[in-house]
C-alpha cells in the first residue's frame, strides 16, 4: 500500500503583501507567511547599550528580538516547526540577506531546514524560477549589513554615514 505523503513548504518574505501574492502563485503545498522586515535587532537603549557590542571579542554584536516581532517569531517558529523545508525568501540585498539570516537565527534552523532563494520581481515565473536556485544565506551580505549596524550604533547614523 503507498501513501501520498503531503510534503510542505515554508516560504518566509519581508512583506505580508508580497506574501499573499506568492502564496497565490504556489499553490496548496507551500505557506507563506511575512518577517515583516526587521525581527532582530543590537540594542539602542542606553540601559541595553552596555551589552550591545562585545568590542573586546571583535565588535561581535548581541542580538534581541524586537518588542513587536515577537508574536511574529513565534508564529514563524511554530509554522517552521510543521514545514519539511522552510525557504528564506527576504529581498536580494544587503538588508534582505540579514533580514533572512535573523530568521534562520531566531528559528533555530540547522543546515538541511532550509534554503535560501530570491527573486527580483514579483511575478509567477520569477518565483518559480527562483526555487529551482535555491542556495545558502550569502554571508558576505549579511556581514556587510551587519558592520553597516556595528557602526551606526557605535558612532551613530550620522558618522557611519561618512565613514
Amino acid at each position: 500500500m503507498y501513501y501520498l505523503l503531503n510534503m510542505t513548504k515554508l516560504v518566509i518574505v519581508e512583506s505580508p503583501a508580497k506574501a499573499k501574492t506568492i502564496e497565490k502563485y504556489l499553490g496548496g503545498d507551500y505557506r507563506v507567511l511575512s518577517s515583516v522586515g526587521h525581527i532582530r535587532d543590537i540594542p539602542k537603549s542606553a540601559s541595553k547599550k552596555a551589552n550591545a557590542i562585545d568590542i573586546e571579542a571583535g565588535f561581535v554584536p548581541n542580538y534581541y528580538i524586537l518588542e513587536n516581532k515577537i508574536d511574529v517569531v513565534k508564529k514563524l517558529k511554530s509554522e517552521a516547526k510543521k514545514a519539511d523545508e522552510v525557504l528564506l525568501a527576504a529581498d536580494p540585498d544587503r538588508e534582505g540577506e540579514a533580514i533572512a539570516w535573523h530568521v534562520r537565527e531566531a528559528l533555530g534552523l540547522k543546515k538541511g531546514q532550509y534554503s535560501r532563494i530570491t527573486f527580483n520581481e514579483i511575478t509567477k515565473e520569477a518565483v518559480l524560477e527562483a526555487l529551482n536556485h535555491k542556495r545558502d544565506i550569502d554571508m558576505d551580505l549579511k556581514t556587510s549589513q551587519e558592520a553597516r549596524r556595528v557602526l551606526d550604533r557605535l558612532f551613530g547614523y550620522g558618522l557611519s554615514g561618512l565613514l
